[in-house]
Formats: structure tokens, sequence, C-alpha cells
């Protein structure tokens, strides 16, 4: 199926202006005519009592039909999903963060807009706006593409300042209003925004304020060598991106299926000793040399939300030490901002970051 395919995963939306080298890759599609068909759950023997793990596991065998290697990107948008938040995803072009979103949204079955974002895309193009009806004399909303349930927001940093506020006053607030009229969001909503980490000509860098509203951010690297032989080998075979039939991919579960799943998440147990050693986490960010910014509360919040959906995934039901610091990466490396002079000598948020956790004490 190609990017213009009528039944891309049940509600694609038109979104203007796409880009010249995709042709069609927003073009308006029609909801699916039937229910999807769920997989087959887990065999009895090696399911699990968690739910979330047994989405879980489900959702990453059929991923890895259409995307080689990169866990941690599928990981994390399961975390999102599953706790409610959004996702930044940066690499270099080619790495498979849209082919990965894309498989996402089919395989969680739900509503899903690319919204290619350029210099000229104005509010109105991703929100809709109001139109008049002369037969009825009344104004009737025609709704933008942000009334998916998931958002590939690409390349989010080439648009300017005011539509990058319209779409994160929706990702904070999950409504949007248009001509005074308040209209809610549908659940799940998810963005996953995609920006490209080395090319800055001619883009918008988000604020701190605008990068805090991401739950969390991923760094998309290249394959590794045995990987991108695999990628090169299911080519030949006839796997193609741009048409995710090929991978022939099954949906594990609908929005309707996500509530239970959060309630569970939600009940997940997070010892005092634990609480505490995501507070030292960001106490001691704050107090760092290299930083002029440091975590703020909500990060903490953050941080000990997405441990939760991530224990629950790992079919546990209390978070670990070692759960923190495995998210502790992807929370924290955007709501930090480093000292010019320490950017000078090298440093990086994921260095400072990886201090911070040597230098703060791990609960027995």
């Amino acid at each position: 199926m190609s990017e213009s395919d009528p039944q891309e995963n049940g509600a694609e939306t038109s979104v203007p202006r796409p880009p010249e080298s995709a042709p069609g890759e927003a073009g308006a599609v029609p909801p699916l005519a039937a229910p999807p068909v769920i997989a087959d759950p887990l065999p009895a023997s090696s399911a699990s009592a968690n739910p979330v793990a047994q989405m879980a596991e489900r959702l990453f065998a059929e991923m890895r039909k259409a995307v080689v290697g990169q866990e941690e990107m599928v990981e994390m948008l399961a975390v999102a999903l599953l706790a409610n938040g959004h996702v930044l995803l940066e690499g270099v072009p080619g790495t498979a963060k849209t082919l990965t979103v894309r498989a996402f949204a089919r395989i969680c079955a739900i509503s899903f807009a690319r919204i290619q974002f350029t210099p000229d895309l104005m509010p109105s193009d991703i929100l809709g706006t109001s139109i008049y009806d002369p037969r009825e004399g009344v104004f009737t909303l025609k709704r933008g593409p942000l009334f998916a349930g998931l958002i590939l927001a690409d390349e989010i940093n080439r648009t300017p300042p005011k539509t990058q506020s319209a779409l994160l006053e929706a990702m904070e607030e999950r409504r949007v209003t248009i001509d005074g009229v308040t209209h809610p969001l549908p659940d799940p909503f998810v963005v996953c925004a995609t920006q490209n980490p080395v090319e800055y000509e001619g883009t918008y860098p988000l604020p701190e304020a605008q990068l805090d509203r991401f739950m969390l951010k991923v760094v998309v690297d290249y394959p590794g060598e045995e990987e991108e032989m695999a990628i090169l080998a299911r080519y030949q075979s006839g796997f193609r991106a741009a048409n995710l039939d090929t991978a022939h991919l099954s949906p594990v579960l609908t929005a309707e299926d996500l509530p239970p799943l959060r309630r569970f998440v939600e009940s997940v147990e997070v010892s005092v000793a634990v609480r505490k050693y995501i507070t030292d986490i960001v106490r001691a960010g704050r107090s760092n040399r290299h930083l002029v910014l440091g975590p703020s509360p909500r990060a903490a919040i953050t941080l000990m939300l997405a441990a939760k959906a991530f224990a629950a995934i790992h079919d546990r039901n209390f978070v670990t030490p070692d759960d923190v610091k495995t998210l502790a990466g992807p929370v924290l490396r955007h709501r930090i901002l480093l000292r010019p002079e320490s950017e000078i000598e090298g440093y990086t948020a994921d260095r400072v970051l990886n201090a911070v956790l040597e230098q703060v004490p791990v609960p027995r």
C-alpha cells in the first residue's frame, strides 16, 4: 500500500502543502470499513497475568515485521501511549522515524495523520476552520489533521513559532479553540514529532518551555552493521517502506483497549526509596555546574509516570531503580540547558546526565 493508499490506518487526514518529494503522503482516507482483526493472544503457556506485558510482546513482534532494530524508539512510543504522553524523535533522515510511527499507528489501530511542517504552514492548516454554509445560514467546522489519534509532526522545527504554539497548546490542553468554540481532541491523542539534529538552515528551534510538552525525547541513531544487512535483505525480498501491506502487519489493540491498560500502569507501585531516588536525580541535576537550567518538578513527575509504564511493559507491577536510570535520558535530556562554556568543552546533555546518575546513590 502506498502512502496515498486509502487504507493507511483508518483515518489518515489530508494536510496542505505536502512535500514534493513525497506526493500523496498525507492524502485523505476514509475510516476502515470494518473493525480491525486483532492478532491472536499469546498462548496460555507464555501469557503473563500482566495485560500490558502481553500487549507489548505482541506489539513488538509486529513492529519487527516493519522495522529492523530501533528497539528504543519502538519501546518509547509504547511508553508514551500508555502514559498518555508525546514523543520527540531526533535523528538524521533515513533512520526509519516516519516508518516506525506509521507502522505503530497501524498496529495500534489508531487514526493517523501526518503533517509536513513547512515555513508557510498556518495554525488553521492543522487545527481546521469554520466554513459558512449559505443554504443553512450556519458555520460548520472543517476539522484539520490535528483531530487524529496519532499525529506525525514531521520536521516540527521547520514551521514558525505561531504554528508550533498551536500544536503544542493542543498537546498540553488536549483540546483546541476555533472561532471561540472549544473542541476536545480524541483519546488517545499522541504527537510524535521529528526533527533533524544537523540541518539548522531555515529552522525554528523549539524553546525550552515548548520542549517540556514532550514526555520523551529519543535520539535515533544509525542501525548496526548486521541490522543494515537485514534491512537490505528485506528489500531484496519485496518489503517496501512506502507500502506497509508488504510487512503484513496485524493490529494488536484498538483505542477502546487502552483504558484498562492505562489503569494497570497507574496501579504500578513506586516505593518511597525509588521516589527518593527520582527526587535526588532531579535535584542533583539542578545543582550541576554545567547546567544553566536543571530539571523541574514536572520532570520528576514525568520520570515517575514513564517509569511506571516501562515497568508494566517489562512484566512488573513495581518500578525499580534500573527503570528510572533507563528513562532518565529520554525524559530529562530535553529539559536541561547547558552552559555555553560547557558546550565548548564538549559536554552534551547525555554526558551530564550520565555524570549525575553516577553521582546519585542507587537505593538497594
